[in-house]
């Protein structure tokens, strides 16, 4: 698969796998908002590790490079996304601000997650 298909393509699930499981778990927002709030955050945590595996799968230099534009990538795929349905006139409105604040800030898992895997990738490929 072409690199930058691959990098659009899992970047599109690391948004989608949480989203796809909060239509589950969305009885629980109101009356454990909190508890919520964590599973939604482990799983980016977890569709980020997984995807990153996969991905890094097929690298074989410039690890942490790769892990830098990977999640910088990823984390832009999941705001825009996520925008186009909580901003102003979409279905489940929410400002920016709150946006970023309650949502949004989570996404930043995404990026420590890539350069993390690029860095342990880079160290291996040294032998360290």
């Amino acid at each position: 698969m072409n690199k930058n298909l691959k990098i659009v393509l899992f970047g599109f699930l690391v948004w989608l796998i949480p989203f796809a499981v909060s239509f589950f778990i969305y009885p629980l927002k109101t009356p454990m908002y909190s508890f919520f709030e964590s599973i939604m955050s482990v799983l980016i945590a977890v569709a980020a590790i997984i995807l990153s595996y996969l991905y890094f799968k097929d690298i074989k230099t410039n690890f942490v490079m790769e892990g830098i534009l990977t999640g910088i990538v990823w984390f832009i795929i999941a705001i825009i996304i996520d925008l186009l349905m909580f901003m102003p006139a979409s279905p489940m409105h929410m400002n920016f601000t709150d946006y970023m604040m309650t949502v949004g800030i989570k996404y930043l898992i995404i990026p420590v997650v890539t350069v993390g895997t690029g860095y342990v990738a880079q160290n291996k490929a040294n032998g360290s």
